[in-house]
């Protein structure tokens, strides 16, 4: 659950006292709004706006705003032939969206684990979220720095990344053309080897081959391998990369020592999260 600022035991407001370079960079209506939420609990799930405003430390005036707001969103409702209010059923979305990726995570992290074990490089796997793909986990082979800051929760563009095209190249090209026309999250900088071929041509090689191995294509001296996760209807719903420094292998013997269980883990990832029911293109 997202936590806001509430008051400390001393009945002071946290908020009181920020720096101004903090609160240019927050919104504090959004807390507040917070706030009303997160006055709801197990044994308080009707209030009045009175209780509201009194739990949430805020004047009625703005609580009675942010409640319509809420219910306006949908994220509240009013009980009929009361003056209570109560969360609805669409605040657990956000609850189940983040159980879902950990839901994942936890498919996923094993077999990372075993492909590290058989390819003695790091590992990492990630999904398509808008113009970018988000990495979900990240394996590393012992201690070994790549120096690539990528953790879990890094963003980067789908369609200038290796991994990113390997979801890509089994998209259906109208949903291709949207990831295109939206801008990624996360600047970036492409190496000039990235811009050699046009990127359909590009997608069209990678789905004849079922894979992409290519020098990064953002950090110097790193060979990254890509293999798609697709479901039983051969949608993409992730990706798995290798990357190992370039000076360590060649791109034929890193494709001779890693392909073979990288496509397995892929066909692994992919049977897991159908037993599991977690396949979906929302990820």
């Amino acid at each position: 659950m997202i936590k806001t600022p509430k008051r400390s035991e001393d009945g002071s407001d946290p908020t009181q006292g920020w720096d101004e370079k903090k609160a240019r960079s927050t919104v504090q209506s959004l807390a507040k709004g917070f706030r009303v939420l997160e006055s709801f609990t197990a044994e308080n799930d009707e209030l009045t706006l009175s209780q509201i405003a009194a739990t949430a430390d805020l004047d009625p005036g703005t609580t009675f705003r942010m409640l319509n707001t809420l219910v306006d969103l949908g994220y509240v409702s009013r009980i009929p032939e009361s003056r209570r209010f109560a969360l609805t059923l669409k605040v657990l979305d956000l609850g189940f969206h983040a159980i879902a990726r950990t839901d994942l995570r936890s498919i996923v992290r094993p077999i990372l684990r075993g492909l590290v074990s058989e390819t003695s490089e790091a590992a990492s796997f990630a999904v398509l979220q808008g113009a970018d793909v988000l990495y979900l986990e990240r394996v590393r082979a012992g201690i070994t720095r790549l120096g690539v800051d990528i953790r879990i929760g890094t963003t980067v563009p789908a369609t200038q990344t290796a991994i990113g095209q390997s979801i890509l190249a089994f998209l259906p090209e109208q949903q291709v053309q949207k990831v295109q026309a939206l801008t990624p999250t996360t600047p970036f900088i492409m190496k000039p080897h990235a811009l050699e071929r046009p990127l359909a041509e590009l997608l069209g090689q990678i789905r004849d081959d079922g894979f992409v191995l290519t020098e990064s294509l953002f950090t110097d001296g790193l060979r990254i391998l890509a293999v798609p996760v697709l479901d039983i209807d051969g949608y993409p719903v992730g990706a798995i990369s290798i990357a190992a420094p370039s000076v360590r292998c060649t791109a034929d013997e890193l494709k001779n020592r890693a392909l073979s269980s990288t496509l397995e883990a892929a066909k692994d990832i992919g049977k897991a999260l159908e037993a599991n029911g977690s396949i979906g293109s929302n990820f």
